[in-house]
């Protein structure tokens, strides 16, 4: 499905936990499971987060995007991305310890699903 919006800052904790992401306000119409997809944003391979960061306490559903081999400032941008493939569901997790060896297991299975060179 694709999206569309303003990339905004937020709270840098995605960049704290070795995985800085692109934030988005989610539309009132995106029709998705809360979860990990994988997909694109500005064209490129990315891990795209729907939903409200439960390890942190936030309520307020968003897109998170992690951008796989990308490093640049795109803050304040208009992008378009799209979602591939359901990855896994929204989870809470108990420390920031456990979500970060997920998300290294996300992004291990998004090089692999995309066929990227691990760098």
């Amino acid at each position: 499905m694709k999206f569309k919006g303003i990339i905004k800052k937020g709270a840098g904790r995605g960049k704290a936990l070795g995985f800085p992401t692109a934030n988005l306000d989610a539309p009132e119409n995106l029709d998705l499971q809360d979860g990990v997809y994988f997909g694109t944003l500005l064209g490129a391979p990315s891990l795209i987060f729907i939903g409200a960061a439960e390890t942190f306490g936030q309520t307020e559903r968003k897109i998170e995007a992690h951008v796989l081999n990308f490093n640049l400032d795109i803050y304040g941008q208009e992008v378009e991305g799209e979602t591939e493939k359901f990855f896994r569901p929204n989870m809470k997790f108990a420390t920031a310890e456990e979500l970060i060896a997920q998300m290294q297991k996300d992004k291990q299975a998004g090089i692999e699903y995309f066929h990227l060179p691990v760098i």
